[in-house]
């Protein structure tokens, strides 16, 4: 069996009825048991202009979880690279690399994290085209190795530091795969996003990689909606609540956080909800503890996989840290 590091992506999620600041509440407690229960690193992810998540700002966020932690590592799951400059990245995460030495990663992207419209605003240069995507990258990675040159001389990104946050490239796709390897990258499939093609993008990773300082060897990284439960029932219930959030957002209906399963367990769904709601089953593993393990080291064995990153969203937050609480322990990783 491989031998499988767990971490956790967190959305500070706001259910139905809840509030922004219990919601990053709720994630400051998260990390906190995380880091006791042995978990290896702690994402949190940049989204805008939706009203049922709270982390709209990563870099923030992780500045105040480095605060309460003592060595868990701490990510961005990720950096919309495109709406922001590439020197304030850098700039951002060498400073977060200055207050917590060693626990900083930079997990980056090219989705614009909600609308376009949003992008736009957040970057109104923004050609949402992939070879702009690309060329940032190579402007991060040039800043995080002192060579950017102007015609006015030298552009540093200030703090130096002497070890580098090291920068994982978010696909939901095959493109980036190639650009991962090729960059000497860290390579993070969301498979919570899209079920399909998860093996045929690490396949190709791993054949075209090329080690670079931070990386001598590919290192991979699958987020997945889990959802870990005492019982078979209550698993179910939390299944079929994420589900429902998938077909509202699907058909654009969604306009508040995750609703109490008592609100949703007798809605009317068509049979075409059915069938997208079973296509939808494929981005997260649900079960018991035991069902839970085995089905995360058969997706962490069969796509190659070094880690797999838990990604969960609940209407009751104890439900979330429980589902976490259940998953450490079958692991055995305290």
């Amino acid at each position: 069996m491989k031998n499988i590091k767990l971490s956790i992506l967190d959305q500070s999620t706001i259910s139905k009825g809840g509030l922004a600041i219990d919601s990053i509440k709720h994630t400051i407690q998260l990390v906190q048991k995380a880091e006791g229960w042995g978990y290896h690193r702690f994402w949190v992810s940049e989204h805008h202009n939706l009203v049922s998540i709270a982390g709209s700002a990563p870099e923030v966020l992780i500045a105040y979880l480095a605060a309460v932690t003592k060595h868990i590592r701490l990510g961005s799951g990720g950096i919309m690279l495109p709406n922001h400059s590439s020197l304030k990245v850098a700039e951002n995460f060498r400073l977060l690399e200055t207050m917590a030495p060693g626990r900083i990663d930079l997990g980056i992207g090219r989705a614009p994290g909600g609308d376009r419209i949003t992008a736009s605003l957040l970057n109104p240069g923004n050609r949402f085209k992939e070879e702009d995507y690309i060329q940032q990258v190579n402007e991060l990675q040039m800043y995080f190795n002192d060579q950017v040159q102007t015609q006015f001389g030298s552009v540093k990104a200030i703090p130096v530091v002497y070890d580098e946050p090291p920068i994982w490239m978010l696909t939901s796709s095959g493109s980036s795969a190639y650009t991962a390897a090729d960059m000497g990258l860290g390579l993070a499939f969301a498979q919570f996003i899209a079920a399909n093609g998860v093996k045929e993008a690490i396949t190709t990773y791993r054949t075209r990689f090329v080690p670079s300082d931070i990386f001598p060897k590919p290192e991979v990284i699958i987020a997945i909606w889990v959802l870990c439960a005492d019982t078979e029932e209550k698993a179910e219930e939390l299944k079929r609540s994420l589900l429902h959030v998938f077909l509202q957002m699907e058909k654009g209906e969604v306009r508040t956080g995750m609703p109490p399963y008592d609100e949703i367990k007798d809605y009317p769904y068509t049979i075409q909800d059915r069938m997208r709601m079973e296509q939808h089953s494929n981005r997260l593993i649900a079960g018991t503890p035991l069902q839970v393990k085995q089905q995360i080291i058969d997706l962490a064995e069969n796509c190659d996989a070094d880690e797999i990153m838990a990604a969960t969203i609940t209407f009751a937050p104890e439900d979330k840290i429980r589902s976490f609480e259940l998953l450490a322990k079958e692991f055995d990783l305290y």
